[in-house]
This record gives C-alpha cells, structure tokens and sequence, in this order.
C-alpha cells in the first residue's frame, strides 16, 4: 500500500469508531469480521430523506449534542440514517441552504444557521457526509437506508416511490445512486452497512422484479464497497420474505447478506388487541415469523434478520399499541433480534406540507430538549444488549426471566423483585413442566406457597408440584404453577412495588386457554425465560 493512502487509512481509524469494522455475517448473527464474535445492532431511525435531504433536527440542536444524547442519554449503538435516490442523481450539489430557501423554510434555517452554521454552505451530499463522520466519532455505527427517490415522506400505496418502474423509481437510476453512495463511504468505518430500498410496495410489486432489481443493486454495492453489509427488503412494507422459503437468492455476497423486515401494528384490529391480548400476541408473532423470521430460524443457511422499523406513539396514549410494543418485545428478546427503532425526531421541518410538524413516535419530544418519554427507553434497555452469543460458552446456557411491561428482570433475593436485567438473577430449566433452579444451586427451585402471596426460593421438594412450572397461554408468555391448595397461579409483578407474586392466570380459563374475550391486561403477568450465553 503507498504511504500516503496508509497515513489516511490510519488518520481514518484513528479520528473515526472503536467499533467493530467491517462486519460481516456466520450464519443468523452479524459478526466482527476480523474476531468472528457477535455484533448486535440496536439502532434508532434518523430520518434525513424528506424535502431538505438534510438529518431532521439540525436546526433544533448541534449535531454533536444529537449524538451524544443518541449514545450516552439513549443508549442506541447504532444509527439507521435514511436517503434519498435525487439527492445523489440530481440533486448532490445543492447547498443546504438552497434546499432550505427552495421550501422557505426561513425558520428552519436560522436554527441550522444557530446549531450547525457550518452545514448551511455545504452541499447536502457533504452535510450527511459530515453527520456520519460526527457519528462514528461517537461511536456509532451506521446503516444507511436508500428510503424513497423523490425526497419526501414514506409511504403511500401510490405515491410513486413504491416500486421498480414507478413514477420517481427509474431502477437504473437507484443503481446509480447505489453506486454514488457505496463508493462515497469506501472504507469509511463509520458506515457498516446499506439497506437497498425501504418499504417496496404498491399495485406494481411482483417477485419476479424484486429478483431481479434486488440482486443487481446487491451485487453493485458489493462491487464497490466489499466491506460494508448489504440489506435486502421484502415486499409488502418490508412484511413478506416468504417468496425466499421456495426460491434463494443466486448471488453470493461473501457473508455481507443481511434481510431486513418491519413490524409494526397498523391496520390490526385494536379490539383483538385489547379483549384477546394472549391470543393476538400469538397470531401476529406467527405471522411475522412466518413472514420474516424463519430466515433465522432455518436448520441450513439460515441469515441474519434486521427487524429495521418499529415503533409506537410515545405518549403512551394508544393502549392497542402499548399491547403490540409489549408483545413485539417478547419476541425480539427471546430471538435476540438486530433492531432498529422508528424514530429519533420529534418534529420534522417540512413534512406532508406542514412546516414543523409534531411526530409523537420520536425520542425527542417537539423542541428536541429531552425525551419524550422516558419508559419507553427503559423498556428498550435489555434488548439493547447482546443476550445470545454465537459462539460456545464456556458456560451452558442459562435463562433470565424478563418482564417487558417494565423492561425488567427478576432478581432472587429474600423476595422476588424487579432490577435491572444485566442485574437479574440466573436460572436452570431442564424443560417445560420442570423445576426453576437457581444456576449452580441445583437444590434451590422457585416455589409456589398461595395465591397473592410471592414465591419462594426453596431448597427442598423441587419435584413438588409448587416447584413445576409450565409455560401457558398461547401466547406462550406466562408461567403457571400450582400453589398448596392445588390452584392454577402465575407469576405476576407488582408494579407499585416491583414485588413479583403469584396470582389467579389472568384472561385464561380452568384448563389455562385463553378466554374468547377479557377486559384485564395480562402483560403484568408475561414473564418469559429468556435464553443467554
């Protein structure tokens, strides 16, 4: 290597991330690709593809404050930051100041001229090169995500934006812009990978496309950028990958291949939601499964899943989707799911042709001061961990029991009690309907005394039926035993106090099913043994 590329390569590494670079993939996991350990990605969505092709919240606060709060205040290890197509084809030379003044937004623009002045004179293909480079010196690794062509809000059935040969989705075009960006980051650290196109949908969607398209702008960026992942999307608002169960891919990407899916709870009945929590959780966790998740579940060739969108209105207003975010929890834990949350902003400078629109699913709140609400994080915090290696412990697998209404685990101590779950305590389960042992104290088992009263820590009798413990529901999300007057109990949490308990199976019935209809929340009583090497 010349001298003077070997000096900006270590200037590179040196100003830029400690982070794993460059990933790569073994079989479901995302791995650092020098080491082979696991790498999670638990990463908030930045939005930067709409009217000004700037990150939203520019104008609200320095970029550096943004993201250090992203990493220190949220704990997100990771940025999905969405573009779009013109910006690079047609747009890359104007300045954020014109794009500013195109939509007069004069507002917007004293607020980047306070926060970000440096920005205002670069063009907007710079400014995200600049806000990328401010990342990565944070610490964070990057997923840039090609979002729409036309720059504007995402998505509609018709909007033009949806599918190859669209009104603004000329597929050459996309390649290029593909290209443009791949060839832009090369050898960049801050940027691990680029998701290809967000949401395909529309009357115009067939597979017989998605094959084609997809695997030409695959093969693109790999021909440009080796080292970076490349993310496919499905078809259907990023729902349906279940064409790849009858017909693979044919290109080989030398372990960079990543397939992302979305997951979110709009259209559902929210009746089914809230009278039959228990069984609804089941039927569209197997739906997504089904859909998405057996990509990594297959005995052979099976790849990693990014759930790259989700999300819910943070005011926590919405019981329905209150219910889906605690259900989509369970399952991201319990599967150790890559992630992505929808969204960082509070508002957006221009969006749908309303000049600082308020958006209730972003961190922030409206002025981007603090966070909207700060359950929500609480409840993200275990999922922001690596819960499940992909290589061999040298200790066997133990369990967690995690409560995802509070986003804690349980702690054994002279009662049961919530903690944090890097804190909790650690379980042996051989198999369902066997004893809860404590890891190393194989004589030590939960036990059942009655019902309202908290289990025990019990030394003696663990084949009693107060120390056998099913998983029930169809839900799958509820652990019952019997307690000393031969009752049906599970466990339950106290949230007032953070106790755990046992009490009556909420919204089953005698021979623990579900009820076709229940005005109780059985969330507080989800408890779930959650895997963890």
């Amino acid at each position: 290597m010349p001298l003077r590329s070997t000096s900006i390569l270590l200037l590179v590494l040196f100003l830029f991330p400690s982070h794993s670079f460059p990933l790569s993939t073994s079989s479901r996991w995302i791995v650092d690709q020098n080491s082979g350990y696991r790498v999670k990605l638990a990463c908030v969505n930045w939005p930067g593809h709409l009217h000004v092709m700037i990150p939203e919240g520019l104008n609200k606060k320095p970029m550096k404050a943004i993201v250090s709060d992203i990493s220190h205040t949220m704990g997100f290890n990771c940025v999905r930051l969405t573009w779009a197509t013109y910006m690079y084809t047609r747009y890359s030379n104007v300045t954020v100041s014109e794009s500013l003044d195109k939509w007069n937004l004069t507002g917007a623009k004293e607020g980047v001229r306070k926060n970000n002045p440096e920005l205002l004179e670069m063009s907007v293909v710079e400014a995200q090169n600049v806000v990328v480079n401010e990342l990565g010196k944070g610490k964070l690794m990057v997923v840039l995500d090609n979002h729409v062509s036309l720059p504007e809000w995402c998505c509609g059935e018709k909007d033009g934006n949806g599918f190859f040969g669209d009104e603004f989705f000329d597929p050459d075009e996309w390649l290029q812009g593909l290209v443009a960006v791949a060839r832009r980051y090369n050898s960049n650290p801050s940027v691990v990978a680029m998701s290809m196109r967000n949401e395909l949908r529309g009357p115009h969607q067939n597979v017989a496309s998605w094959y084609k398209y997809m695997q030409q702008g695959a093969v693109s960026i790999h021909q440009e950028n080796p080292d970076i992942l490349v993310i496919f999307s499905g078809l259907s608002y990023d729902t349906n990958l279940k064409f790849l169960k009858s017909e693979p891919l044919s290109i080989n990407l030398d372990n960079k291949l990543v397939f992302e899916s979305h997951w979110y709870p709009f259209g559902q009945p929210s009746d089914k939601w809230i009278l039959q929590t228990n069984e609804y959780c089941a039927n569209v966790t197997k739906w997504f499964m089904d859909n998405s998740g057996f990509l990594f579940l297959t005995d052979k060739n099976s790849v990693p899943l990014f759930l790259s969108e989700f999300g819910l209105d943070q005011r926590g207003e919405n019981e329905m989707e209150n219910r889906y975010f605690i259900c989509l929890l369970m399952t991201m834990a319990e599967n150790d799911i890559d992630w992505a949350l929808w969204q960082l902003p509070g508002s957006f400078m221009l969006r749908e042709g309303e000049v600082e629109k308020e958006d209730v699913f972003g961190m922030y709140d409206f002025k981007w001061k603090k966070l909207r609400n700060s359950t929500v994080l609480e409840k993200l915090q275990f999922v922001q961990t690596k819960i499940q290696g992909n290589v061999e412990s040298s200790n066997q697998t133990s369990y967690i029991i995690y409560h995802p209404l509070s986003g804690k685990c349980v702690k054994a101590g002279n009662n049961l009690s919530m903690t944090k779950c890097i804190q909790a305590t650690r379980w042996d389960h051989l198999h369902d309907g066997g004893a809860i042992r404590l890891v190393k104290k194989t004589t030590h088992c939960l036990t059942t005394i009655k019902q309202g009263l908290p289990p025990i820590i019990s030394d003696h009798e663990c084949s009693s039926p107060q120390s056998l413990w099913n998983v029930v529901s169809s839900s799958k999300h509820h652990l019952a035993s019997k307690d000393i007057q031969g009752n049906d109990v599970c466990l339950e949490v106290d949230l007032s106090t953070s106790k755990v308990v046992t009490n009556k199976c909420l919204c089953l019935d005698d021979n623990l099913r579900d009820v076709p209809k229940c005005e109780e929340n059985p969330q507080r009583q989800w408890l779930k043994l959650i895997p963890t090497n």
